[in-house]
């Protein structure tokens, strides 16, 4: 929690001035019911209808200071509630760009998705109350009662053993709902996960006729937490009942005593009104604050997930300086590579040695699952080693600052996506600084000046969430672009070329071959065709090195590579022959 205070800091003087105007408010309230008692045993009494209007004007006069005051506390409360939940946000969100890819994994995007958005807000509407009302409600709790003692303490008695069964019950309905509400949000975050699995693959769910399948199981989630918030529910429901059948019970002892006392002229009828409002008061303050409490203890246990998250140290430090590079060295090296996603898993790669020198392309191959995306994937540290050493010009990986090392690379990931935006917002990721010429320039490159041509506004066409307003093929050629935008020294392209024919796959290749700066490339394909003239292949197999070589070697001495390319090749000489 003391990091919450840490975003509050900012807004001290809200913090201060929300439950101050707060307080005047309710001192002001405190003094209604003696100006009722007094229209009531002077004015009404007495038949003085000017001081029955006096007083009523006081009563006017306190309502309006008393919403002046309530409104300016509502604002200030809502300037230190709204400012400190955009800081809490604007803290977790840049912490999670500085985790690894291992980090995010281990947290789970629904997870960090509900931080981001639910849990933070709660926290907000928790600062919001806690400020209006967490010394307000006491206040006139106690200060309800002093008043009632000024007017007579044996009927002020009533009001101690009053309180004290309220309070009891309150803060036994408190202690009942808050693990609920907290089962609650556990369930949440479970129905957050499976909702966002299930729309982001619905594709695959129709394509496959699962919908009652995948419908069963959100059914079962959203039941659950059904349950969970009918079982805080009804615990929480008890709060309103018990608290008026006790506070009922007691205004009726104290109109007892109170017209005992009255009968005996040791009272007069208005301060018995005024106990009664008293009495009142001091209800409504519980209630209130049984419901902030439940509020708050959510709101705590939010800022506590938030927490979890904000001091997850990075499983990956970087150093501050550029290391120096060795000019011979080859631009990138495998020593011995191995690598384990989580501890006690199987390895993803296993010994995994090579070299590759500058301008050189290489070949990567294998089938689905065996370590191809993981093993580029180390080259821009997006993933660390377990055990070996990972090299780019000479030097280790984890030497390099993450800018300097990421600068060097342009990566082209397996699952093309585009960010909503248009074609140059996209383009100017891979630099920041590229003019249109370069960018019309990496398109060309990536095949895709046709794309261009297609759009009324080139560059400044406009793209949609995701690029879902291109083809497969489209948002390919221009998440490759974007990558060339940058004249990256390593380009790796992750299966990247798997919705673009055999015709343009092959000028795709022939192209980044003539680059002016020739880049060192790193092609995964499934398809032999797409690596067959590389300069190495690297034949991958269940994590492990199978297979190094050229095209033609491997044919000979690899059985996995041959495999692969026979199946392919024979599949499409039979394919033909059929036709």
């Amino acid at each position: 929690m003391k990091n919450l205070f840490k975003y509050l800091k900012s807004y001290t003087l809200e913090a201060i001035l929300g439950p101050l105007f707060k307080l005047l408010e309710a001192m002001f309230e405190l003094f209604v019911p003696l100006v009722v008692a007094d229209i009531i045993d002077h004015g009404i009494a007495d038949g003085d209808k000017s001081y029955i209007i006096g007083r009523s004007l006081i009563l006017v006069a306190l309502g309006v200071i008393g919403l002046v005051c309530s409104l300016t506390a509502q604002y200030f409360a809502a300037r230190a509630a709204v400012g400190s939940s955009c800081s809490i946000r604007r803290a977790l969100y840049e912490h999670i760009q500085k985790l690894s890819f291992s980090d995010i994994d281990r947290a789970g995007i629904p997870t960090l998705i509900t931080r981001l958005t639910g849990d933070i807000n709660q926290v907000q509407s928790g600062i919001n109350l806690a400020l209006r009302l967490l010394l307000r409600s006491p206040f006139v709790v106690f200060g309800a009662m002093v008043m009632a003692f000024t007017l007579d303490a044996e009927a002020a008695l009533i009001f101690l053993i009053v309180i004290a069964i309220l309070s009891v019950v309150v803060f036994g309905i408190i202690l009942g709902s808050v693990p609920a509400y907290k089962r609650v949000q556990s369930e949440l975050d479970a129905l957050t996960g499976t909702t966002r699995e299930s729309l982001s693959g619905a594709r695959v769910i129709r394509a496959f006729g699962m919908e009652d399948s995948e419908s069963e199981t959100f059914e079962t989630h959203n039941t659950a937490l059904k349950q969970r918030q009918l079982f805080a529910g009804r615990i929480s429901a008890l709060m309103n009942p018990m608290t008026f059948v006790i506070l009922n019970l007691g205004i009726i002892v104290l109109l007892q005593a109170g017209g005992n006392q009255v009968m005996a002229g040791a009272l007069l009828t208005g301060e018995v009104v005024a106990l009664y409002n008293y009495m009142t008061q001091i209800l409504v303050e519980l209630i209130k604050f049984a419901n902030l409490i439940i509020s708050i203890t959510k709101a705590i246990t939010c800022m506590q997930r938030i927490d979890a998250v904000i001091r997850t140290e990075p499983e990956m430090t970087f150093p501050e300086t550029a290391p120096a590079e060795t000019a011979s060295a080859p631009a990138i090296e495998f020593r011995s590579v191995s690598v384990q996603y989580t501890e006690g898993s199987d390895p993803a790669l296993s010994n995994v040695s090579f070299k590759v020198e500058r301008g050189q392309t290489l070949g990567i191959i294998g089938g689905t699952g065996c370590g191809k995306s993981t093993l580029v994937s180390l080259i821009p540290r997006f993933y660390d080693v377990s055990e070996g050493e990972v090299l780019v010009n000479g030097v280790n990986v984890r030497d390099y600052p993450a800018d300097t090392l990421r600068d060097k690379v342009g990566y082209v990931l397996q699952k093309a996506l585009l960010f909503k935006g248009t074609i140059r917002s996209n383009l100017l990721y891979g630099r920041s600084g590229a003019t249109d010429a370069d960018m019309t320039e990496a398109v060309a490159f990536a095949q895709g000046s046709d794309v261009l041509a297609a759009k009324e506004n080139g560059l400044d066409s406009m793209v949609e969430q995701g690029g879902r307003n291109f083809s497969g093929g489209q948002r390919q050629r221009l998440t490759i672009a974007r990558a060339l935008v940058r004249k990256p020294e390593i380009l790796i392209l992750d299966d990247s070329a798997s919705a673009l024919d055999f015709a343009t796959d092959a000028a795709l290749r022939r192209t980044i071959r003539s680059l002016p700066e020739r880049p060192t490339t790193l092609i995964v394909s499934q398809r032999t065709s797409s690596i067959m003239d590389a300069d190495q292949i690297i034949v991958l197999d269940d994590g492990r090195v199978v297979g190094t070589g050229r095209h033609d070697d491997l044919l000979e001495t690899c059985a996995v590579y041959r495999e692969i390319y026979e199946s392919q090749y024979n599949s499409g000489n039979k394919s033909r022959q059929e036709a």
